[in-house]
């Protein structure tokens, strides 16, 4: 009988509550990593401590009332039903039990949390699948290190594969094709499809960070699939921080300037689901930031969540990781 599969499907994490002391603790974890911010720790702790927990909890906590639904968080409600029906998927694909966890970087349910679980339901074999299409240190290998470390405190050492990336997969691509299908008429008719993909700072590629160019390859691999022709597409970076230079183009000045397109249509193809970096960056102050420029139609494409393209490509991934067949 082969060995139980567990998939410890990885997410970057969200706050308990949208109130500012949740938010301050959230962002304690969350920019104390040295993934996240890689200055040195006697330089960045009095800045974290002494002046951004300070600062910004408060505009962020508003933030996230603005997206908080009844349920929860929607990057944990969207994590949870995804890796509900990512399980259901497998188990008859595999002709086996398996277990599929979610486990947060930061926040909870944490890595260390979802891994315990997965042992108690008895998985031998675990596949780590961090919800990041593609690539970065900051991400991807954040979730490698939370993995790591809890797997070493308790002892357990199940047999691990993991999932670097699927930025150019065709089970992925063809699941954000889909979505993008509805709005191609409106793209033929003359409205620009943007790409918004989270920022990085630019010194982390020029470090050898593949993320940039994984980005443009999924943008423009979506863009063939869909027979897009060029000048109605391009690509932007959100939610960037501080002063340094960032990667570029800005989603907010990529935004400005198609103010006088009129009619944008955005889609966030770095997240499996949305969250607050798309709800309320793109849906809420990305469409703001648009109109005063004089647009008149803007158009969010929500993240794939839950939709059966996405449990499908998912539950390949997983799958070929396992090293398993259907």
């Amino acid at each position: 009988m082969s060995a139980m599969i567990g998939v410890l499907l990885a997410n970057l994490g969200t706050p308990d509550a949208p109130s500012t002391g949740a938010v301050r603790r959230f962002l304690a974890e969350f920019l104390s990593d040295p993934r996240v911010v890689d200055r040195p720790r006697w330089l960045w702790l009095p800045v974290l401590y002494g002046v951004i927990l300070n600062l910004r909890p408060r505009r962020s906590a508003r933030a996230y009332r603005a997206i908080w639904t009844p349920a929860g968080s929607p990057l944990l409600v969207n994590t949870l039903a995804l890796g509900a029906k990512l399980e259901a998927r497998l188990a008859p694909l595999l002709g086996t039990p398996v277990a599929v966890a979610a486990g947060m970087t930061y926040g909870k349910p944490s890595i260390a949390a979802a891994l315990d679980g997965l042992r108690g339901r008895g998985a031998e074999r675990v596949v780590v699948l961090p919800l990041y299409p593609q690539y970065s240190l900051t991400t991807t290998e954040a979730v490698f290190d939370r993995v790591e470390s809890a797997l070493g405190a308790s002892g357990w050492r199940p047999a691990l594969a993991q999932v670097r990336d699927y930025y150019n997969d065709a089970g992925h691509l063809s699941a954000l094709e889909a979505s993008l299908l509805p709005r191609r008429a409106a793209i033929a008719a003359g409205a620009h499809l943007l790409f918004s993909f989270h920022g990085l700072p630019q010194r982390y590629v020029d470090a050898g960070d593949p993320y940039a160019s994984q980005c443009e390859t999924t943008a423009r691999l979506v863009a063939e699939r869909l027979g897009l022709a060029a000048g109605s597409w391009s690509l932007g970076y959100q939610s960037r921080v501080g002063r340094e230079r960032w990667l570029e183009p800005y989603t907010e000045s990529r935004l400005t300037e198609l103010g006088a397109t009129r009619r944008v249509i955005v889609c966030c193809p770095g997240f499996a689901v949305d969250c607050l970096e798309t709800r309320w960056d793109i849906a809420i102050r990305g469409r703001n930031v648009f109109l005063a420029a004089g647009g008149e139609f803007f158009d969010y494409v929500p993240c794939l969540n839950d939709a059966e393209a996405q449990v499908g490509s998912l539950a390949q991934l997983a799958m070929r990781a396992a090293g398993a067949r259907a």
